[in-house]
């Protein structure tokens, strides 16, 4: 039996994608009889470690080939940041410095949700994947270099409040492959005049696919794997 597909996980939290990849691989190669070094398993997106959520996997030769079908596809998040203070990372595993104590309305935060929607020029996050004169970008801020990251063409489709007791501020947002939600966050902070930082993300939807279709890691086994792969 050779397992080929796409398969739909939820990513808990401290996972990097390549740990869910090099899990679903191990299992996919005991099926398949091959070593996993040589068993095609690959992911359509990456999520943030401390993200949770959807993620896609291609197993496979057939499917592997065709992992950038799925990867440039907009993507829905559930947001949660906090106000008043900043972070180095732009979440919560960095250095935070106290900005302001002011206290937003709620009608404020609305505004500001609302006024970063449509196309917007978004500089990425210093500690993001982005490559610069070939390193990545987290890389070179970790070893203390100086990045700089030009901005960039991003769709906003929709931010919607959905709870806001301060400093703590909850959202979905509807964006294009490519938005960072962390950029995102900050420049929301930067706009309330009370700085921002992210504290939970979790990602619901990519193109047609949907959390609810995803299957856990957690007791994840062959048989699991090939009731959920989707042809």
């Amino acid at each position: 039996m050779q397992l080929q597909g796409i398969l739909l996980v939820d990513k808990p939290k401290t996972w990097t994608s390549f740990d869910v990849v090099n899990y679903v691989r191990r299992i996919v190669a005991n099926v398949n009889g091959t070593k996993p070094r040589n068993t095609k398993v690959g992911h359509c997106g990456t999520l943030d470690p401390l993200a949770t959520g959807l993620l896609v996997l291609v197993v496979g030769k057939e499917y592997t080939r065709r992992a950038g079908e799925f990867t440039k596809r907009d993507k829905i998040y559930e947001v949660e940041l906090k106000l008043g203070e900043v972070s180095t990372t732009g979440d919560a595993e960095g250095e935070k410095t106290i900005v302001s104590d002011t206290i937003p309305a709620e009608n404020a935060v609305t505004e500001a949700l609302s006024t970063f929607q449509g196309e917007i020029m978004q500089t990425p996050p210093i500690y993001s994947a982005m490559k610069v004169n070939g390193q990545r970008a987290y890389k070179l801020a970790r070893a203390g270099k100086e990045v700089e990251l030009e901005a960039r063409l991003v769709t906003i489709h929709q931010n919607l409040l959905t709870g806001y007791e301060y400093p703590n501020i909850k959202f979905t947002s509807h964006v294009s492959s490519g938005t960072y939600i962390r950029s995102l966050v900050e420049d929301i902070g930067k706009a309330l005049e009370t700085g921002a930082y992210m504290t939970e993300l979790r990602r619901t939807s990519i193109g047609d696919f949907s959390i609810n279709d995803a299957v856990s890691v957690e007791n994840l086994d062959a048989e699991i794997i090939q009731n959920n792969l989707i042809a």
